[in-house]
């Protein structure tokens, strides 16, 4: 048998016994990548990290800035129109940022929850959790942090305790506005994502 006629039969029955999967991160301009290039956002990070491993995922970018769990509620029917195998839910700082009750927040998040759910009983979630600045008051900031791990808990799914971590709150690696990360902030960001969505891949 020919080496290249081998080396296309091996490829088809390795590309065969792994179908491809889908990846939604869905969310709000920090999801979307707002003030960096599109390659540059946190789930295009994890997109050439997956692709250099070989792994069998499509990931799309499903972020929208300006969200809230509101306005994630709303369109999540139509997003879930494509496969979705893991969901990473990143929803919930523009809510916060305008002091928006807490418990409206969760009832949108669950309710986005509920839908993935309902729509993809397998697929695995993934929870983003986020804080707000101390200027917020420390009642609203508590419980607003707190919302992510009590949803993550109640549902089952994994929690990116926070997903700023090391990177909110420092200069050099957020923009003009000190919210949104850089290209170098966004790389950090995809590391504090990757520790939790590795092991499910």
């Amino acid at each position: 048998m020919p080496v290249q006629l081998l080396f296309f039969i091996l490829f088809f029955s390795a590309f065969q016994s792994h179908p491809q999967k889908h990846i939604i991160f869905f969310g709000d301009s920090l999801t979307a990548g707002y003030g960096v290039s599109p390659d540059q956002a946190f789930p295009e990070v994890i997109k050439h990290r997956i692709d250099s491993l070989h792994l069998p995922y499509q990931v799309t970018n499903a972020g929208v800035s300006g969200e809230t769990t509101s306005g994630g509620k709303n369109r999540i029917g139509w997003v879930l129109r494509q496969p979705v195998d893991i969901f990473v839910l990143e929803l919930g700082a523009n809510d916060g940022l305008r002091g928006i009750p807490v418990t409206g927040t969760t009832a949108n998040l669950q309710a986005i929850i509920d839908s993935v759910k309902a729509r993809y009983p397998s697929a695995r979630i993934v929870l983003a959790g986020m804080q707000v600045p101390p200027s917020m008051g420390s009642v609203y900031a508590t419980a607003f942090r707190n919302l992510f791990p009590a949803l993550a808990a109640k549902n089952n799914t994994a929690l990116v305790p926070f997903l700023l971590q090391n990177v909110g709150g420092i200069p050099r690696l957020n923009q003009h506005d000190g919210i949104h990360p850089t290209a170098e902030g966004h790389r950090l960001v995809a590391n504090n994502v990757w520790k939790v969505l590795k092991p499910l891949l």
